[in-house]
């Protein structure tokens, strides 16, 4: 492995550091597409700060791109607030019209442009270290990395210092005004870390790659984990993890790097979203299956308190009196013979005390609302746990 091999890595895994930390909390305000206006709408400011100083290095670029992207939050906000559109019209109207003002500046005034589409929206991770920064006629690495390392640091030096208030006020806005910390001043700092991290990594990897880094690693550790910092070092894990795995996959595929690193992020989405524990479509839908039986289960108990009739309480009978299909019916019954819900004598289904129990809490709880919760129910029934 050469040294531009481990230059193009690294890189890549200081953006995708850079861009979860803002990303976690981008999702959990539920504005994940607004990164992806911003990574557009920064091209005005660009513009504008490359007119001014004539320097494509000057830090005057990232400063004016950074307040564009400010401006983007702004405006989306301001329409939002009208009531007459939703955030994502708001999104979808506010960053074509910025990124369109940036393209009519540049045909305007600087027609010999050419805007590249692999280097404006994909970003070619494969060109950052012929981008050399000196200092004093010393060669001290690729421009890219000194940029993206130096937001690194300020961003994480910010969430050490701010942790207690963009926690409280990401979950209650409310909560973070009344114990002093004023929501707002936080909305717009963390939304001004998101454009830096945006505009420090846009030269580097692209417009299509600043907002998966961003969005995908924080989406995909959300749904394993509620709590904060698991899910800030969980995002971590997933960006870094795609940034090497993606690197390494177009190295053999001879592909984009990042197309390869957007395609790994995705597929560890889509991994996450079918298995994941708790919240994956799979454990959904088994979650979805118990419940089902469970309310089977509470209406053949039911059924067994309110009917002392044995031709009611026959177990050949029951698909006739509850209208239940034979595996569903199998599968009641043994489910309350396994939690000592009911007795069988003589093909006689019976309530046990056990059974009666747990029926007249569950009436208690239906007609009132008052008693325990269904599921503390299920717990001391041991409901599905043998």
């Amino acid at each position: 492995m050469n040294s531009a091999q481990i230059e193009i890595q690294l890189i890549a895994s200081l953006v995708a550091i850079a861009c979860a930390i803002p990303g976690t909390f981008l999702v959990l305000r539920k504005m994940a597409m607004i990164s992806d206006a911003i990574s557009h709408a920064i091209l005005p400011g660009l513009v504008v700060g490359f007119f001014i100083t004539q320097d494509l290095n000057s830090p005057l670029l990232i400063l004016l791109a950074a307040l564009t992207g400010l401006i983007t939050v702004i405006l989306v906000e301001q329409i939002q607030k009208t009531g007459l559109v939703k955030e994502d019209t708001a999104i979808g109207l506010v960053f074509p019209a910025l990124f369109s003002i940036g393209v009519l500046l540049i045909s305007k005034n600087a027609n010999d442009v050419h805007l590249d589409i692999d280097a404006v929206l994909l970003g070619e991770l494969a060109f950052a270290p012929f981008d050399r920064l000196f200092i004093g006629g010393t060669d001290v690495g690729p421009k890219s990395l000194w940029v993206i390392g130096t937001i690194l640091t300020i961003t994480i030096g910010l969430l050490i210092a701010f942790f207690k208030e963009l926690k409280v006020s990401t979950f209650d806005a409310g909560l973070s005004a009344s114990l002093g910390f004023s929501p707002v001043v936080i909305h717009y700092g963390l939304m001004s870390v998101a454009s830096v991290t945006t505009v420090g990594a846009f030269d580097a990897v692209g417009a299509i790659l600043v907002v998966a880094l961003m969005i995908a690693p924080a989406a995909t550790a959300y749904l394993l984990t509620t709590d904060l910092k698991r899910m800030l070092l969980l995002s971590i894990f997933f960006g870094l993890f795609s940034a090497i795995a993606g690197y390494w996959m177009a190295h053999a595929l001879d592909a984009s790097i990042a197309g390869s690193i957007t395609t790994i992020l995705g597929l560890l989405f889509l991994m996450v979203y079918l298995f994941a524990p708790s919240n994956g479509i799979i454990a959904v839908l088994y979650k979805e299956k118990q419940q089902r039986i469970e309310v089977s289960l509470l209406t053949f108990l039911l059924h067994l308190k309110n009917h002392s009739e044995k031709r009611e309480r026959h177990v050949n009978h029951l698909r006739e009196h509850i209208n239940w299909q034979k595996v569903r019916a199998k599968t009641v019954l043994e489910l309350a013979l396994k939690n000592n819900m009911i007795v069988i004598n003589n093909d006689i289904v019976s309530l046990t005390k056990k059974g009666d129990k747990f029926t007249t809490q569950a009436i208690d709880y239906i007609i009132t609302n008052e008693d325990a919760q269904i599921e503390g129910m299920k717990d001391d029934f041991f409901l599905f746990r043998g």
